[in-house]
């Protein structure tokens, strides 16, 4: 399927549909592969590479590294020809880099993450706010601090 006719339609990947509609946030989920937790610096590296494309394949208004997943909220932005940028090329380039960058920090190589992610469309603002929310309280209910802000891997936009 090509970009231009993901207008209004979804596109399947593994075993899951993967949605995605014009000018949409998305709410996704990608989970580690391995059984160690991320170490810091392993963190670290995910966060920005989640970053790097902020402002040229989508806008993001959050994300938190956890110690075993990633959540992300973004909302995909359009190429030079007005074509949304899909969320499998903004998820491949987060994922494949970072696995590469992990990979050599950890001396090792193979895949780091789980192929399938989990994504939803926001349907309204509300939504955005609570699935905001949701990310920001995720180091907090896991217990891994008392205040989201304290969270060093989670970054709102």
């Amino acid at each position: 399927m090509t970009q231009a006719s993901l207008k209004g339609k979804y596109e399947y990947r593994r075993r899951l549909p993967h949605y995605q509609k014009d000018d949409r946030a998305l709410f996704v989920t990608f989970c580690c592969g391995c059984l160690d937790p991320l170490p810091e610096a392993a963190r670290d590296i995910v966060l920005r590479h989640c970053l790097h494309d902020q402002g040229t394949k989508a806008v993001i208004h959050a994300v938190v590294v956890m110690p075993d997943h990633v959540h992300l909220l973004l909302t995909p932005l359009r190429d030079l020809d007005g074509n949304l940028f899909s969320l499998v090329e903004i998820l491949q380039g987060i994922k494949g880099a970072s696995a590469h960058s992990l990979n050599r920090l950890m001396g090792r190589s193979g895949p780091v993450w789980e192929e399938e992610s989990f994504d939803h469309v926001l349907r309204s603002e509300e939504s955005l706010r609570e699935k905001l929310e949701y990310i920001r309280q995720n180091p907090v209910r896991r217990g891994l601090v008392k205040k989201p802000e304290d969270y060093r891997w989670l970054w709102v936009g």
